[in-house]
């Protein structure tokens, strides 16, 4: 059984009179240590997919089975503890509260799990040391780089050891420079600490950095490497 099994889900929303169905059917398998990215144009549904992974919506059908759980039927307080425990999520703006140090941002999520202060800190150590950030973890956020800025971020999602990260244009606002230094960053923490990895990109050379790549397609998940087949199928 994979960690994450999705399994015709759908997604539908309303704009004024017109039904928008990013998700139509879509199935998808993710190993646990696995690195995965996801491509597609703007609006095609990657966040969308990322979003109902995380439990933060949920699918009008289908089922999102990860680590045993399906979670499109948690009740929303029962979701939002699930949801602190095995989802990790990189956001593109780093969203890291400004009044607080580099490493009061990372031991966040940690507060919402039962833990003791002196387990919080060696976590929040760890994570730091993972992204090689220990010499900035009493800095705010105005005093750090961008690309420092989306380390404490990275860590922040690995703190509490989730089953699943999930990382929406992790290098969208990122010089290429910085953005290569972080997908190295995402490959060791996969390769190293086995961190279970979906990545949204519209970069083709990010998504290359993962070990599978899918494209979102009509609604469906497709495998990068089946992507030109699926295309002379449908007579593209």
């Amino acid at each position: 059984m994979a960690l994450v099994e999705v399994r015709g889900v759908t997604k539908k929303f309303r704009k004024g009179d017109q039904e928008i169905v990013p998700l139509d059917g879509a199935d998808l398998d993710i190993e646990r240590g696995d690195f995965v990215s996801l491509m597609g144009p703007s609006g095609s549904g990657k966040s969308t997919l990322l979003n109902l992974l995380a439990g933060i919506d949920r699918p009008n059908d289908g089922v999102i089975r990860i680590a045993g759980s399906e979670i499109q039927d948690l009740s929303r307080s029962k979701l939002a503890a699930w949801r602190a425990r095995h989802i990790g999520y990189i956001f593109q703006t780093h969203n890291l509260v400004p009044v607080l140090s580099a490493y009061e941002n990372v031991e966040l999520p940690l507060l919402l799990l039962p833990m003791s202060r002196s387990e919080r800190r060696q976590r929040v150590e760890t994570a730091l040391e993972a992204v090689s950030l220990m010499d900035r973890a009493d800095h705010y956020p105005r005093q750090l780089s961008g690309g420092q800025e989306q380390r404490v971020g990275i860590a922040r999602a690995i703190v509490a050891n989730p089953t699943l990260v999930v990382a929406d244009e992790p290098t969208g606002n990122l010089d290429k420079e910085t953005s290569e230094q972080i997908l190295v960053l995402l490959s060791r923490l996969n390769a190293e600490l086995g961190s279970t990895l979906l990545m949204v990109t519209h970069d083709a050379h990010a998504a290359s950095m993962a070990r599978r790549q899918l494209q979102l397609v009509d609604g469906k998940l497709v495998e990068s490497n089946a992507l030109t087949g699926h295309l002379l199928q449908r007579g593209a």
